[in-house]
């Protein structure tokens, strides 16, 4: 992954979504966000609040520490 922290945790929530087989849409209403939102932390545009992280997690059935595993 590119050496962008953003990049590389929107990387992961991407990755995990369409394992998940859910939309950006699907996700975002999970997680109590816009979808527009999800786009950009998925392009790597987002500097994301904890607060948005821990949402996005759960909304993922998984935990933080695991989004952020690959982020360097």
């Amino acid at each position: 992954m590119g050496g962008d922290p953003r990049a590389q945790l929107g990387a992961t929530v991407r990755k995990r979504r369409v394992a998940l087989g859910l939309s950006q849409e699907e996700l975002a209403e999970r997680a109590d966000l816009h979808w527009t939102y999800i786009g950009g932390i998925e392009r790597g545009e987002r500097n994301v609040s904890l607060l948005n992280i821990v949402k996005i997690a759960r909304a993922l059935n998984t935990s933080p520490s695991r989004l952020l595993a690959d982020v360097r």
